[in-house]
């Protein structure tokens, strides 16, 4: 499973015109399911997008990158991006044959949501296999890749 995790003072995601998630400050993550992912890689992706010190520490302005979205009360916009699988070693058009098909990779997902929910963390989301606008202030930039088969 890849994310990429942005960083963000607001995102927001819309389905034809009409708006299915938005959030203020926190995290905009971005979930590719995988071939071969399972209920492990939807807990390790949730816990780093809920862990990672990627926010300033208002008592210490040295310290940057110190807090984590849960510490600072944000919120996080998980939205399903597919092409985060893609394969783009050979010729001009990405391959996306590494990518789960939906019926596995939605449910991983779900889970993904779910354990961030069950932290207490504000959750919104995007409409999975939906063509979506995503609109995004990244706020840094910050922007980080995760992917849990390079854990170790």
């Amino acid at each position: 499973m890849r994310a990429v995790v942005q960083r963000v003072s607001s995102a927001a995601v819309t389905v034809d015109d009409r708006t299915v998630g938005q959030i203020a400050r926190g995290v905009l993550a971005l979930v590719g399911v995988e071939q071969g992912d399972g209920p492990a890689d939807a807990q390790y992706i949730a816990g780093k997008i809920r862990d990672l010190r990627i926010f300033d520490d208002p008592s210490d302005p040295a310290r940057h990158l110190n807090r984590s979205v849960q510490d600072v009360a944000g919120a996080v916009l998980v939205v399903s991006q597919f092409t985060l699988a893609g394969d783009c070693r050979k010729g001009r058009r990405p391959s996306f044959d590494g990518a789960a098909a939906p019926h596995v990779a939605k449910p991983l997902y779900e889970n993904v949501v779910r354990e961030l929910e069950a932290t207490g963390l504000t959750v919104a989301t995007g409409e999975f296999q939906a063509m979506m606008q995503v609109s995004l202030v990244n706020d840094g930039p910050v922007t980080l890749l995760l992917d849990s088969r390079r854990r170790f």
